[in-house]
């Protein structure tokens, strides 16, 4: 019989670390192997279990990273960019695999973590949930079907505390847009109208960002022609669905050769 696969999970106090905590106990594939905070956490000692209302682990919340790679299989990291990378380089050193759901990198940051999955096998998605990555891969068919003759424009709602805009989802949306209709989001993505602004551009891809309240996460991708619109929307109501796409990545992850995957990689949406 196959042995719980050991996962540790860095930013074990916040919002998704609680509910990866959560999702890992239900599991049983899985083993809460390690709890990880940043230094001064003052969580640092707590039980695992305890901190999401449930019974006693016996994983302590620890800020020792190396030493808690030496004991698991593979790292899941939601946390923030500067964070993210001093894991990433930890997992280098252990040589463990690592499953992303930080946002809002710098291009030089990406480069980081694209340099890193020549050494380690690492998964990285703007989001980890099914339903989204599915709808990826629908805006990406309704983009090349519909083709230019459509105004193609994004509307994302999240939380108050969400501090990068718009949403690495968002964004992922929008590169899926931009993929099916050939252009570069780069170079034709609009974050934000004021004024007299002029006609609106045939090969824009518009951005509109909503911030407030306790909203997990609402997209909506509008294709917008002439006489009729197509809308592609998710909408997520708990947590709880990206913490069991994370989990779902990392057993997927866990033994592959290293390189640089995704959440389409592992759902197989990628042929």
């Amino acid at each position: 019989m196959n042995q719980p696969l050991a996962v540790a999970i860095l930013g074990a106090s916040g919002r998704m670390g609680r509910a990866l905590i959560d999702s890992t106990l239900r599991t049983p594939a899985l083993r809460l192997g390690a709890a990880i905070e940043r230094a001064g956490n003052p969580l640092l000692g707590s039980d695992a279990g305890t901190l999401i209302g449930a019974a006693a682990t016996g994983v302590a919340l620890t800020d020792q990273l190396p030493a808690a790679l030496a004991e698991v299989a593979v790292l899941v990291d939601f946390t923030g960019p500067a964070a993210t990378l001093a894991a990433l380089s930890a997992c280098v050193a252990a040589g463990r695999p690592i499953v992303i759901g930080t946002t809002g990198f710098t291009p030089e940051q990406k480069d980081a973590i694209a340099a890193a999955a020549r050494q380690i096998p690492v998964c990285i998605a703007a989001n980890y949930s099914v339903g989204v990555n599915v709808a990826l891969k629908l805006v990406e068919l309704a983009a090349r079907t519909l083709g230019d003759d459509y105004d193609v424009e994004i509307v994302e709602a999240h939380h108050r505390h969400k501090v990068d805009s718009p949403s690495g989802t968002a964004l992922a949306f929008g590169e899926a847009a931009a993929a099916g209709l050939d252009r570069d989001l780069r170079s034709n993505a609009l974050y934000g109208r004021e004024g007299q602004i002029g006609a609106r551009k045939r090969e824009t891809i518009g951005f509109a960002t909503v911030r407030g309240g306790d909203v997990v996460g609402d997209h909506t991708v509008l294709f917008l022609g002439d006489g009729e619109r197509v809308e592609i929307s998710h909408r997520a109501s708990s947590r709880t669905n990206f913490a069991a796409g994370a989990l779902r990545a990392a057993e997927w992850l866990a033994g592959r050769p290293a390189g640089l995957y995704s959440m389409r990689d592992v759902l197989g949406l990628n042929g």
